[in-house]
């Protein structure tokens, strides 16, 4: 029988799929998921993401009723966070005002805003509280990271926080080090790359899903000049060109195909230009992590790999090349973002972490506008 009272039960909603489990504080005891087809997915079209809340739940009651579970066997729910304002790093309460700020989606719509209406929705069935934990606006910007060269633009810091700051509490862990005391250059190799540098227990800057190497589907940074002409060609709307950048670019434009393996593959059959491509994407990811140096100005205790991409021994070892002077480098493949948001919430239900409230940090961030864009 599952345990009564002593779990977590997290839920991480994606654009095709929702991944949820029930964690105990040392770990999974059970992991499921339901995937979400073109035809259930086009039910939805033109509503908003909220507006799936009440189906998705019901697919997600239904596998924890076939596994035995039910509401009091939590003693917590977490989701995964949305499109919020920024947001210092942390658990957070989803209470009315985080929910509203997601139904009123100012920061754009996407799966992951389902995350803490989710969360809510079997907590209250449980009559506990729900959280969320370091959504992917989390800002600990330093204030110089934010310039950007042209006044009517500022650098939003976007980022896979969830997945980064669990890598960086892990090797901390590991190390017998306090997180706050290390300075880290952290690369995420997922559907984007993510390079943060981190210091004083803060992601003090990162490339944002605009900037940065080009990934499985995303362009990273372009040539300003030259997108400029493709925006005025009259080829393209700015629906196709934001798909282009964000959904088309990278990999997926020059090979067809998101898919790293089979990158590799047609590498291994002697196809040079995949060869090409994939050597451009370990290059600039090479770069982006020596711009992370130079923000540490050269002090980096270590270099952590990580996200699904870091899976690939060849990826890895290309990169390793280039990047070995900078600090020793610890690779976790993966990212177990179940995994990460159960941590989030025992931090909280152990004491060890006092839960946040959305308010809290709106005052802080003197209404700084999140541009958010490009995820996953």
């Amino acid at each position: 029988m599952p345990h009564q009272g002593n779990c977590v039960l997290v839920i991480n909603p994606g654009s095709t799929s929702t991944k949820f489990g029930v964690f105990k504080a040392e770990g999974a005891e059970w992991v499921s998921s339901v995937h979400h087809g073109d035809e259930e997915i086009e039910q939805f079209r033109g509503r908003s993401m909220l507006a799936r809340t009440g189906y998705r739940a019901a697919r997600i009651e239904k596998a924890l009723d076939a596994a035995g579970y039910d509401a009091r066997d939590f003693a917590a729910v977490g989701g995964r966070g949305g499109l919020l304002p920024p947001m210092a790093c942390g658990t957070y309460l989803v209470d009315d005002a985080l929910i509203e700020e997601l139904r009123l989606a100012r920061r754009g719509e996407h799966a992951s805003n389902l995350g803490a209406a989710l969360a809510l929705r079997f907590a209250q069935a449980a009559g506990v509280n729900a959280y969320i934990v370091d959504p992917v606006t989390v800002d600990e910007w330093q204030d110089c990271a934010r310039i950007s060269g042209l006044p009517q633009i500022e650098r939003s810091c976007v980022g896979h926080a969830l997945n980064i700051k669990a890598v960086a509490r892990r090797f901390a862990r590991e190390t017998g080090r306090a997180y706050s005391d290390l300075r880290l250059i952290i690369v995420h190799m997922g559907s984007g790359i993510t390079v943060s540098a981190h210091r004083g227990g803060r992601m003090i800057d990162n490339n944002t899903p605009e900037e940065g190497p080009l990934g499985p589907d995303r362009t990273g940074s372009l040539p300003v000049r030259e997108l400029i002409k493709l925006c005025f060609s009259g080829k393209f709307s700015e629906t196709q060109l934001d798909r282009k950048v964000f959904g088309e670019g990278g990999l997926f434009a020059y090979q067809g195909t998101r898919d790293l393996v089979e990158v590799e593959h047609r590498i291994d059959a002697g196809d040079t230009k995949a060869a090409s491509v994939y050597e451009a994407m370990i290059y600039q990811t090479a770069k982006e992590t020596g711009a992370m140096a130079a923000v540490l100005e050269g002090r980096v205790d270590a270099l952590l790999l990580t996200g699904g991409m870091a899976h690939s021994e060849r990826l890895v070892s290309t990169l390793r090349r280039y990047i070995q002077w900078i600090a020793p480098i610890t690779v976790y493949p993966g990212e177990d973002e179940l995994q990460a948001l159960a941590e989030g919430v025992f931090r909280v239900l152990n004491g060890e972490e006092q839960a946040k409230r959305l308010e809290t940090h709106e005052s802080e961030s003197k209404g700084r506008e999140a541009l958010v864009i490009g995820l996953e």
